[in-house]
């Protein structure tokens, strides 16, 4: 079949199959659903094989991802074969992973090594070329081995092309893989494709056809069966996604209803085989999807294909939950040999505890680690005892889900076997809930995700038998990692977990614990009331021994800004770890000093500490919390100008926590993306970031990002025009009192009413608010506010207000080397009428020793990295000094200083 508009995908196509002969090749490709990813992967895999390669293709199923090794399934069993003539440890490794033999476990690594051995073998005799669709549903174990192959294909004739969508993450990780975007047809291919599809279409469908599609292809084939002459008023506005799927779904529901139920039942068993279809079915009732184009069935593989996963989303969005309970229990019956694959879906249909199932669970748990997926038999334990019918069952297999979990966190040696030890014991109350908070913790800092960790505590804290006493121990530290799990996973349901957990607790919750419950998860509407007790937990610093409680005062202040408070405790954590103590604590209170310093403009500091962390994260196993220091890192490098390393570190953040369900993160990732838009002046940009933290007019519950992002949203909207949205946010924030939790809200609260509104009043509390100590504290955001309002004075006639502001505004962007801002306000100080004072001979000019050299030398044309080499100083410091110097002699960049060195008789 002829790709439309595709010669240069194709051009490349064939380089890269060239590429791959010549030693290894991989290829990325992303796009937007129905865009082509499928036709170009069908269009290597012919090219490859008439080229005398051999394909291996695979796709991730959206209902087989807990499935362990599935897709990997997928893709080498056609070389069963060559797998049972590989070395015997390679071989075993494969056999019980893939699950074509019995053995004991193997480790990922070596499934990993396996599975780049075997396809180098095959590859020895012909290239090999590997396909694998819609990544971002591969299960994980699968997804680790596929990208443990594409960085190791160097060397050996094979290719590995895998695709997915756009605005998608999976547990393949892509960083360094060669991308590519699949981009929408031209105009003129789109137009050729539909005059050789619809010849006789007239003219004025065509144009909105061609309209509509957006280049699509599969909207160039899909759509044409819903357009008229006559367009409906309001129907061009619909999503293309959106109005895909209900062209599927009109044509699903079209079918017989025999057919939709064979439809479903193809989507949820997944692999697609005929075989198995004919097994719970039959196929009679197929042929009315195949002419209605939504299926189609490979002869060669003996597997039925849908046209598009799209498909697959209707049907399942038509069904009722009890045509899906049906489904399930089908395929459960049509599988009595696949103990796993029949477990996850009678456990799918059922509602209500069942020990039956609950123990088909237990077994396929064992199963899955029988190959090496711990994580599988985790989520397997968690929902079994879900499903468990009495408690002493379910807290037996939560203990055990977290034993599990333990051993395959990534633990030291000592945590282990106190870990194994346990289990071998009669657990009690206490034993069974430290077990739990190990194993969840470790989960999240080995590859475990949030959402599994959170079940696990908290299905251990609801069964414990410990009476909900605020003064356990073991119910305290279970609560307090819990609280940190309901913040990563950032939804209201998981805090209402949470929640229900702490009203319980009799007589109360410990104090700091009760303290954290308000000022960490939603400030904005309990931190203010919190603070007369977290003044209390201040004045036992000073003589506090236990160091988890320091540490935990330091979680307590963070979103109440009161880490000024903490510097000192955080600099003695920090100094115990790197003398030795546990990585933990000190990571802790790195992350409490980067913050604290990025808000107060210490950024030179606060980048080198977020670097030091990120180092003891890598050498301590703790890769979890490295998304921290890259959320550091990413703010001081926007609030430089340093753009694209912005957006760069907080793409790294959402690759890595949305896969994981680390919504908390994914949520703080806009906030550097916020700021390095506003550096840049793309307002437009800026708002939508901030927006996709909090909507305009809302304070999000659960989000105190959100706080953050309050100036940057309300700046965003007045300046792209969208002053509603700019009042409604400041009235959002005063309906808060916003100011009511620190000092530095006030501030920016009384920015922000000073932006939004015309009277003199809150103007004036403004000036206030910036000769207070918090307009020196909070440097930055004081700067930026000083700066906004400055615009608006000087738009108002007010020069001589506005460069007040200003000249402070340039003093904080040049301590910081905030250079965007700098830049606006010298500007902005230039539009006022300012001139500063220059006097005409040597020294008059007030620059001090350094700056005088530094200048010198920056006029003799050295870059700021190699004075900074020279004089033993940072670049940016250079950069700073640069920016002090140029007001001093009247210039406003480097390219100025040699004329004005000269006129004072300076020499460069």
């Amino acid at each position: 079949m002829e790709l439309f508009g595709r010669e240069a995908e194709l051009a490349r196509i064939t380089h890269f199959l060239e590429s791959v002969r010549d030693g290894g090749d991989v290829r990325m490709l992303r796009g937007e659903p129905g865009i082509g990813k499928s036709a170009l992967s069908n269009a290597a895999a012919n090219l490859a094989a008439e080229a005398g390669m051999r394909v291996l293709r695979a796709s991730g199923s959206e209902f087989e991802a807990d499935i362990s090794y599935s897709v990997l399934n997928q893709l080498l069993l056609p070389l069963y074969r060559e797998i049972q003539r590989q070395p015997p440890g390679l071989r075993d490794a494969l056999n019980v992973a893939l699950g074509f033999g019995p053995g004991a476990p193997p480790a990922v690594l070596l499934v990993c090594n396996a599975a780049l051995s075997l396809l180098s073998a095959v590859a020895r005799k012909k290239p090999v070329l590997v396909l694998v669709d819609d990544v971002q549903w591969v299960d994980r174990p699968s997804a680790v081995v596929l990208g443990f192959i594409a960085r190791r294909v160097q060397g050996n004739p094979i290719g590995v092309v895998a695709s997915s969508r756009t605005g998608t993450e999976s547990f393949f990780d892509r960083r360094g893989l060669t991308e590519i975007v699949v981009q929408p047809l031209e105009r003129e291919a789109a137009a050729r494709f539909v005059d050789a599809r619809y010849p006789m279409m007239p003219p004025q469908v065509r144009q909105r056809l061609l309209d509509l599609a957006q280049g699509n292809p599969l909207a160039l084939v899909e759509l044409p069966t819903t357009l008229t002459d006559t367009a409906t008023p309001g129907s061009d506005v619909v999503a293309l996604n959106d109005r895909l799927q209900a062209v599927f779904a009109a044509r699903v529901g079209g079918l017989p209803d025999a057919t939709r139920r064979l439809l479903l039942l193809a989507t949820f068993e997944g692999s697609g085989e005929i075989r198995v279809l004919r097994g719970i079915a039959g196929l009679a009732d197929l042929a009315p999807a195949e002419r209605a184009q939504l299926v189609q069935v490979d002869d060669a593989t003996g597997r039925l294909v849908f046209r598009h996963p799209l498909i697959q989303s209707a049907l399942v969005a038509m069904s009722t939950h009890a045509e899906r309970r049906e489904a399930h229990l089908d395929i459960a019956a049509a599988l009595p040999g696949d103990w796993e694959r029949r477990a996850w879906h009678l456990a799918a249909a059922a509602a209500d505890p069942d020990e039956s199932i609950a123990a088909m669970l237990d077994e396929a748990a064992r199963r899955v680690m029988q190959r090496g997926d711990v994580l599988g038999a985790v989520s397997a334990l968690v929902r079994a005892a879900e499903l468990s019918a009495s408690a002493e069952s379910r807290a037996r297999r939560l203990a055990e889900a977290a034993y599990l979990g333990a051993e395959g966190g990534g633990a030291g040696a000592d945590l282990s076997t106190l870990l194994a030890n346990a289990h071998t014991t009669n657990l009690g109350p206490s034993g069974a809930l430290h077990a739990a908070n190990a194993a969840a913790l470790l989960m999240i800092n080995g590859d475990g995700d949030v959402q599994t960790a959170h079940r696990l505590l908290a299905g251990a804290i609801e069964t414990g038998r410990h009476g909900w006493r605020g003064d356990d121990p073991a119910l305290d530290e279970a609560l307090h990692t819990l609280l940190l799990l309901s913040w990563y996973a950032g939804t209201p349901e998981h805090w209402a977990v949470f929640h229900r957990a702490l009203d319980r607790l009799t007589p109360g919750p410990s104090d700091i614990l009760a303290v954290m419950s308000k000022t960490f998860p939603d400030p904005v509407r309990t931190g203010a009331a919190a603070k007369p007790a977290l003044d209390a937990l201040f004045a036992t610093l000073t003589d506090e021994d236990d160091l988890t409680r320091v540490q935990r005062i330091g979680t307590a202040s963070v979103y109440v800004d009161r880490l000024a408070e903490f510097r000192d405790s955080a600099w003695h954590l920090v100094r115990q770890g790197r003398d030795g103590a546990a990585p933990r604590r000190q990571l802790g209170a790195l992350m409490h000093l980067c913050l604290d310093g990025y808000l107060t403009g210490r950024w030179d500091e606060a980048d080198e500490l977020a670097k030091e962390a990120q180092k003891v994260c890598g050498e301590a196993g703790l890769p979890f919390l490295t998304w921290y220091f890259l959320f550091n890192r990413a703010n001081i490098a926007a609030g430089r100008g340093l753009t694209n390393e912005a957006y760069a570190l907080a793409d790294e953040i959402t690759r890595w926590a949305l896969p994981r369900g680390v919504a908390g993160a994914v949520a703080i990732a806009h906030y550097p993306r916020t700021l390095a838009a506003a550096a840049d002046g793309d307002y437009q940009s800026a708002y939508l970031h901030a927006t996709a933290i909090s909507p305009a007019g809302v304070l999000a519950p659960y989000v105190p990002i959100a706080m953050w992002a309050m100036l940057d949203l309300v700046e965003a909207a007045l300046r792209t025009g969208r002053t509603a949205e700019a009042q409604a946010h400041a009235e959002a924030i005063r309906t808060a009192d916003v100011a009511a939790i620190s000092p530095r809200m006030a501030l920016i609260q009384c920015g922000i009413d000073a932006l939004v509104g015309d009277d003199e009043e809150s103007g004036n509390r403004l000036e206030e608010m910036l000769r207070s100590p918090a307009a020196e504290r909070w440097l930055f955001e004081a700067s930026r506010i000083r700066l906004a309002y400055a615009e608006k004075l000087r738009r108002g006639k007010a020069f001589a207000r506005a460069r007040e502001h200003l000249l402070s505004a340039q003093t904080g962007f040049t301590a910081m080397g905030a250079e965007p801002w700098l830049a606006r306000t010298v500007q902005e100080l230039r539009a006022t009428g300012y001139r500063p004072a220059i006097a005409d001979g040597p020294g008059l000019a007030a620059l001090t020793t350094q700056e005088l050299e530094i200048a010198r030398l920056a006029a003799s044309g050295l870059s700021n990295k190699q004075i900074a080499e020279r004089l033993f100083l940072s670049h940016r410091t250079v950069g700073a000094h640069l920016y002090r110097i140029f007001p001093k002699l009247g210039i406003s960049s480097r390219a100025g200083l040699r004329d004005a060195l000269s006129a004072r008789g300076l020499t460069p």
